[in-house]
C-alpha cells in the first residue's frame, strides 16, 4: 500500500507540475474575474429592483382608528413630502406585528396607536409612526419596542441559508474544476504516454495520482480565491462579511468539514470524468461527453440542494447516503449541525466508494482501451 500511494504521488508531482509551472494557468486562475464581471452586470437591475422597493412600515388597525391614522399619514405626507424618501406605509386590518416585522423591507410596525415596534436601522421610520398616531389624536404616545434579532426561528433559517450556500459554493467549484480531468487522458492517449505510465506501474495508481494531482491545482486555486475573499470581507469590501456565514457547529469546525468534503467531492466526481473520458478516443468525443458530465454534476447539486433546508427528512438522508451527492449534503448538514459520528462514518463512506470507482475506471480503461488496442495509432 505504501508503495501504491509513493507510485501515485509521483504521477500526481508530475500533473501539478504540468498544470500549474505554465503561463496558461495564471489566465485559469483569473477566469473567475471575467465570471464575476458577468455577474455584476447581471445584478445591477436586481439593485435598481431593490432600491425601487424602499423601506416600508406597516400599522395594524382596523375601523375608525385606522381611517383616523390613515388620515394622518396622508397629511404628514403632504406637508412633509414623505413620499420623497421612498417610505411605503401599508395597513393591515390584523395580523402578528412580529411576524410582518423584517418581511419585504418592513422595518417598523405599529398596533393600533399603542404600540410600535422596530427592528435595528428603524428607530427613524418608528418615529414616524408615532408621528402619525400623534397627528391622529390618540390619547397617549404610543410605546417605541426594539426588537432584537435574529429570533431562534431566524437562526434555524440562517443556519439552513449557510447550508444552501455551502452547496452552492462546492458545486461551482467542482463544476470548474473537476470537469477538467475529463480530458486529461486524450492527449497522453495520443501520444502513448498512458501506455509508458501503465508498464511502469498499476493503471489504479495512475488514475489516483492524476486525481490528486488535479487536487492540489483545485486547492491552490481555491486557497488563492478564498484568501481575496477573506481579504475582502474583513474590509467590509463589496457588502462580504463573515458574520453572515452562521453555521450551527462554529464557523472553524464548519470551514475545516467543508474543506474535507470539498476535497471528496472533488475526488469521487472527478474519478467519475476520469474514467468516462478515458474510454473517449478523440477531442470530439470528449466535447460531446461534456453535456452529460454536466447533467450529473448539476443532478448532485439539485439532490443536495432539496436536502440542504431538512437534512433529517428523506430527500435529506438519500442525499447523504448517495455516495457522489453525500459530500455536497454533508457540508449542508454540518451547517445545520448535526450528531458528531455522522462526519466520521461519511468521510469513511466516500472513501471505500473513492476506491470502487477509480477501480472501476482503471479496470474499464484496461480491458477497454488496452488491450483492445484502440488509440493505438
Amino acid at each position: 500500500m505504501r508503495r501504491f500511494f509513493a507510485q501515485a504521488l509521483v504521477i500526481a508531482r508530475r500533473d501539478f507540475s504540468a498544470i500549474v509551472l505554465t503561463p496558461t494557468f495564471l489566465i485559469f486562475l483569473l477566469a473567475p474575474l471575467f465570471m464575476m464581471a458577468v455577474a455584476t452586470i447581471g445584478s445591477l437591475g436586481a439593485v435598481k429592483v431593490a432600491q425601487g422597493k424602499g423601506e416600508r412600515v406597516v400599522i395594524v388597525a382596523h375601523g375608525a382608528l385606522a381611517e383616523r391614522l390613515r388620515a394622518a399619514d396622508q397629511r404628514l405626507r403632504s406637508v412633509g413630502g414623505r413620499d420623497a424618501g421612498g417610505l411605503s406605509v401599508g395597513f393591515k386590518a390584523s395580523g402578528d406585528a412580529r411576524a410582518l416585522l423584517g418581511r419585504d423591507n418592513v422595518s417598523a410596525v405599529m398596533i393600533g396607536d399603542r404600540e410600535v415596534l422596530f427592528e435595528p436601522g428603524g428607530a427613524r421610520n418608528a418615529d414616524y409612526l408615532a408621528l402619525v398616531a400623534r397627528t391622529a389624536a390618540s390619547p397617549a404616545e404610543p410605546k417605541l419596542v426594539a426588537v432584537e434579532r435574529p429570533h431562534p426561528a431566524e437562526a434555524r433559517e440562517d443556519h439552513s441559508a449557510t447550508a444552501f450556500g455551502a452547496v452552492l459554493a462546492m458545486f461551482l467549484l467542482t463544476i470548474l474544476l473537476a470537469s477538467q480531468t475529463i480530458s486529461m487522458l486524450a492527449e497522453e492517449r495520443n501520444n502513448k504516454v498512458i501506455e509508458i505510465l501503465a508498464a511502469a506501474v498499476p493503471l489504479e495508481a495512475v488514475f489516483f495520482g492524476k486525481l490528486i494531482g488535479m487536487l492540489g491545482v483545485a486547492i491552490l486555486f481555491s486557497l488563492f480565491w478564498f484568501t481575496l475573499a477573506g481579504i475582502a470581507a474583513s474590509l467590509g469590501l463589496a457588502g462580504l462579511s463573515l458574520a453572515a456565514i452562521t453555521p450551527a457547529i462554529g464557523l472553524p469546525a464548519f470551514a475545516l468539514l467543508f474543506a474535507g468534503y470539498f476535497m471528496f467531492a472533488f475526488l469521487l466526481l472527478g474519478a467519475v470524468f476520469l474514467g468516462v473520458g478515458a474510454q473517449a478516443g478523440s477531442m470530439r468525443e470528449i466535447q460531446m461527453l461534456s453535456l452529460p458530465v454536466t447533467i450529473f454534476q448539476v443532478s448532485m447539486f439539485a439532490l443536495a440542494s432539496a436536502g440542504a433546508g431538512d437534512p433529517d427528512g428523506t430527500i435529506g438522508l438519500v442525499s447523504a447516503i448517495f455516495p457522489y451527492s453525500s459530500p455536497f449534503a454533508m457540508a449542508a448538514r454540518a451547517a445545520n449541525g448535526v450528531i458528531a459520528w455522522q462526519y466520521i462514518a461519511a468521510f469513511a463512506w466516500q472513501g471505500l466508494w473513492l476506491a470502487i470507482t477509480v477501480t472501476i475506471a482503471a479496470r474499464l480503461f484496461r480491458r477497454g482501451v488496452l488491450k483492445s488496442g484502440i488509440g493505438r495509432r
